[in-house]
């Protein structure tokens, strides 16, 4: 497979095709023994190497009726805001950029709930009302994720930084790197 036989002429590759040469055998055998399409193994080696140093998280909320996938490190640098909705919600959440989140179930299900300046999205479950992520004033190119809504099994360290909404301008502009923790 893959090999032009002698005397005829190469055919090229059909739209979207890619010719892997020699790697030709090696990605269809990776293809069978994980049982993968051609676009799922695509889509699991550029996740590797884009992602490389982070883990996959999933999450959802309470009822199951919101799921998400989530790549960030296991070691999580989460922030806890005194602001008036994070003290009422305990809203305690790590920050990745929006190319790092994807919904994978429940937008329609999903209420956003907004106040002052209508720039944080506080997103929750019409169903159960977690919340277990939103679009933060700080960060609205990224997401906020609420780390006890992730799944067991791949979060190894959680440090927590006190971050003072209250003052939240002069917190923000003093921070020397929540703006940062959105960008890919």
């Amino acid at each position: 497979a893959g090999r032009t036989p002698p005397g005829a002429k190469a055919e090229p590759p059909g739209p979207g095709a890619i010719d892997l040469g020699a790697q030709s055998g090696r990605w269809a055998a990776f293809q069978e023994r994980h049982r993968l399409s051609c676009e799922e193994a695509a889509r699991l080696l550029l996740d590797a190497y884009e992602y490389r140093g982070l883990v996959k998280h999933t999450g959802g909320c309470h009822c199951g009726a919101v799921r998400f996938e989530v790549w960030a490190s296991a070691d999580l640098h989460v922030f806890n805001c005194n602001c008036s909705i994070c003290t009422k919600k305990q809203n305690r959440h790590f920050i990745v950029p929006a190319s790092r989140f994807k919904l994978l179930k429940g937008a329609d299900n999903l209420t956003t709930y907004t106040f002052n300046t209508h720039r944080a999205q506080h997103t929750f479950c019409k169903t159960c009302g977690v919340q277990s992520f939103y679009t933060p004033r700080s960060n609205p190119d990224g997401y906020g994720i609420a780390p006890h809504c992730l799944d067991d099994g791949t979060v190894q360290t959680i440090i927590t930084e006190d971050i003072n909404g209250k003052e939240w301008e002069k917190a923000v502009r003093e921070h020397k790197t929540i703006r940062d923790m959105s960008k890919p």
